[in-house]
């Protein structure tokens, strides 16, 4: 080969370089890392969702996206060890549902981008600087506004006026656990109600708690957002049934498998918009810049037999404002 040739062909391929470097880089398979609280029929919906938005948005698991998902159960111990795993596993983005998962992964990455939903106070929680602007490597969806809480007791009262006594279960180890019974608390007296708190640490705390308020009447339950009140889902149902109980509850989830009312946001559609903020950091933006967003929207469903099943008439006020009546 002469020796022109020779350099022309090598001054061609490092021009190469660069570019085959480039491609290489664009064609790289990111890792999303997801933590579910709770494997039931809403949380695998919501799941579905994220993946779907994620195939309109370009990224397809297996092509050019890897997504590593792990199911707790809603238990802080599990949350804590999946936190850990997923971290190690150093993913390009975290994804992560409920209050309860957020410490444990902020203690174990400060770097790695996290978008969250279902959190109830993550400004309170020191998860985030602000709203708008978020700050650190996380950011992403909350539940709702603490004065929501008010509307669960303000809803309680319409639909079973004779209630003067409320039980608020609530996890008392997490901000947005004492923010809610607060204002649950302060709204109670211009109501006429008494409020006291029940704990949900574990499912024997709950069971003689609620049987013990039970003994009382004209009382009613409030079911404000934990994982705990999740993992404990179908012991809380039963309880409110068992002891002819109304109870207004900050999910769907529960009036479909046979509570009484729930007035609260769509996570699932929520989990849509996670994937919209995913599908961002993984194009460069930063999780510091991305503001924290709140739903505008929050849906009302009855369930009419769990209604006549406690005696109570639901007033065609009530039923003129519901998204979804169950009959």
């Amino acid at each position: 080969m002469r020796r022109r040739e020779f350099i022309s062909l090598l001054g061609g391929a490092v021009a190469a370089w660069p570019l085959a470097a480039r491609a290489q880089q664009e064609q790289r398979v990111r890792r999303i890392a997801i933590l579910m609280n709770v494997d039931n029929a809403e949380q695998r919906t919501s799941y579905a969702a994220f993946v779907q938005r994620l195939q309109q948005l370009g990224w397809t698991d297996g092509h050019n996206v890897r997504i590593d998902v792990r199911w707790a159960g809603g238990h802080a111990s599990e949350i804590r060890k999946y936190a850990t795993d997923i971290v190690a596993l150093e993913p390009d983005v975290i994804v992560t549902t409920g209050t309860a998962s957020m410490v444990p992964f902020l203690q174990a990455t400060h770097t790695v981008p996290i978008v969250f939903a279902n959190v109830a106070d993550p400004v309170g929680a020191g998860f985030v600087e602000t709203m708008a602007r978020p700050g650190g490597n996380a950011t992403g969806f909350v539940q709702f506004e603490y004065g929501l809480s008010g509307k669960w007791l303000e809803l309680l009262k319409e639909i079973a006026p004779r209630v003067t006594r409320v039980a608020v279960l609530r996890d008392p180890n997490i901000t947005s656990g004492i923010g809610q019974f607060a204002i649950i608390q302060y709204l109670a007296s211009s109501l006429g109600v008494e409020v006291s708190a029940i704990n949900v640490r574990d499912a024997g705390e709950i069971e003689r708690a609620v049987t013990a308020f039970a003994r009382s009447p004209n009382g009613g339950l409030i079911v404000t957002s934990t994982a705990l009140a999740l993992a404990h889902r179908e012991l809380i149902i039963a309880l409110a049934a068992r002891h002819k109980l109304p109870a207004v509850y900050y999910r769907r989830y529960y009036v479909d498998r046979g509570g009484l009312v729930s007035y609260g946001y769509d996570i699932v559609q929520q989990f849509r918009a996670v994937a919209g903020y995913v599908d961002r950091i993984l194009k460069g933006e930063k999780p510091a810049d991305l503001p924290v967003q709140a739903p505008t929207k929050y849906d009302l469903v009855i369930n009419l037999k769990i209604a006549k099943a406690l005696g109570l008439t639901i007033p065609p006020s009530v039923l003129a404002r519901a998204d979804e009546v169950i009959e």
